[in-house]
């Protein structure tokens, strides 16, 4: 068998499990395991079904062109940047609802046929799901904090639509950015979240909540980070936070080689940081993000040079990079290949 060059990234623990390479593979070689993609063996008995080993490595390599940690990282995040600025909608979302906004409108329109959404429960158990209609898009509203691996689910997609959105954190941006580059272009638009790290499903619900936070996971209804802190809003009115520094640790492993802040490989990135409270602070980086962000601006309120601005979003950047990039560093002196690295 050829050696795909993610057998490194997953080897040494900096798969981001974006689900990319699952639902681009030509041949159904991989599969999405409990924390990270897996190659299945094509040596394994398991597979054979008379005579025949279906869904087994073809070594094309495809999913070595769509792996955000074998194509690397952006020193400056924000040379692509063409405007900022605030917005919210009038859905209840984690701040101003932006992405949902983008998400209902554009469906509405039928600009898109479907985007992927992130679903959960009174537990903050969570679950990926198509959506088609306008209507069913609140019903991800929020953000969770734990991973899913949005990509992974587009494989049926994509024989099924013309016009896909992606929803997601910065590899999953990145990873939808170079399925549209190399190997799909039924992906039309890419909406990118700012993140510092994301957590494990049982880490945040076993651990952080009940644990750190000192609360039940079925009491929260709102979490989020902010000066410095990580916060758990429950349904008595209470506020709840712990030092960022006390639930930093349990992050996703990849998280802490992770250079990427500001989604840069989005169209639109939408994030929370350096606008009020309330509103959504706003990215536009391509011709695609002018464009379907134009289509929806009428059901949006703006506000023009936003405070604390960019200085902020700036700031974060920088400590993000300062923290990870000699971590990731190391593990690409590790690799077999020359990719990766910063650009």
């Amino acid at each position: 068998m050829v050696y795909p060059k993610i057998m490194d990234v997953i080897k040494y623990d900096v798969c981001t499990a974006c689900g990319a390479c699952v639902s681009a593979c030509p041949a159904g070689a991989i599969i999405m395991g409990d924390k990270a993609a897996e190659i299945r063996d094509p040596d394994s008995l398991e597979l054979y079904t008379n005579g025949a080993a279906p869904n087994v490595c073809e070594g094309c390599l495809t999913c070595s062109r769509i792996c955000p940690v074998v194509d690397g990282y952006f020193e400056d995040e924000f040379a692509n940047v063409r405007s900022f600025l605030a917005a919210k909608s009038n859905i209840a979302g984690q701040d101003g609802g932006v992405t949902s906004a983008i998400a209902r409108s554009l469906l509405r329109q039928g600009e898109i046929d479907c985007v992927v959404g992130i679903t959960r429960n009174e537990k903050w158990e969570t679950e990926l799901e198509l959506f088609t209609s306008a209507e069913d898009v609140e019903k991800a509203k929020g953000t969770k904090y734990t991973y899913d691996s949005v990509l992974s689910v587009l494989r049926d997609p994509f024989s099924k639509y013309e016009k896909i959105a992606v929803i997601g954190v910065p590899c999953q941006a990145h990873g939808a950015r170079l399925i549209s580059e190399n190997v799909n272009d039924k992906i039309v638009l890419i909406v990118g979240l700012l993140c510092m790290e994301s957590f494990h499903q049982e880490v945040m619900t076993d651990e952080i909540i009940p644990e750190i936070m000192g609360v039940k996971a079925e009491d929260v209804v709102k979490m989020d980070f902010g000066k410095g802190k990580f916060w758990a809003y429950t349904k008595d009115g209470e506020e709840h936070n712990v030092p960022i520094a006390k639930v930093a640790p349990h992050a996703r492993n990849p998280c802490h080689h992770c250079n990427d802040y500001t989604s840069v490989f989005a169209d639109i990135s939408v994030g929370s940081v350096g606008t009020p409270d309330g509103w959504n602070s706003v990215l536009i980086r391509t011709d695609a993000g002018e464009k379907y962000f134009k289509m929806v601006e009428s059901e949006l309120e703006f506000m023009e040079d936003p405070k604390p601005g960019m200085f902020l979003i700036e700031k974060l950047t920088k400590m993000k990079h300062d923290n990870n990039s000699a971590h990731y560093l190391e593990v690409c002196e590790k690799f077999s290949f020359d990719d990766g690295g910063f650009r």
